[in-house]
């Protein structure tokens, strides 16, 4: 069980985000087991099929730019709750965009 800590994002180097498409960033913020939180960088032109996660829940804060996904737009301010199990996607972004994600159980 982790305790207290903190960090500042703005410090820390954009990495390549595996398992993405080609030119996606990530800052991994806390990775506990599957519970991750870490901002995503969607490039312009972003696309991402549509998947499930069997172990987590996921949540979407858009904090700049707008992504598309399920027949929505989402744009900078959106939170977005999407429970275990659950198909979501596909994922579109034509301008690029950040996300706050956490994986939870």
């Amino acid at each position: 069980m982790m305790n207290e800590f903190s960090l500042n994002y703005e410090e820390m180097i954009w990495e390549d985000a595996i398992g993405y498409p080609s030119g996606t960033k990530i800052k991994m913020l806390k990775e506990e087991n599957s519970k991750k939180t870490f901002l995503l960088k969607l490039p312009g032109g972003f696309r991402m099929d549509a998947h499930s996660h069997t172990a987590v829940s996921e949540q979407h804060f858009v904090l700049e730019g707008s992504y598309g996904g399920d027949g929505k737009t989402y744009r900078k301010g959106s939170y977005r709750f999407i429970s275990r199990g659950t198909t979501h996607g596909p994922f579109t972004c034509d301008e690029g965009a950040t996300i706050l994600v956490i994986w939870d159980t």
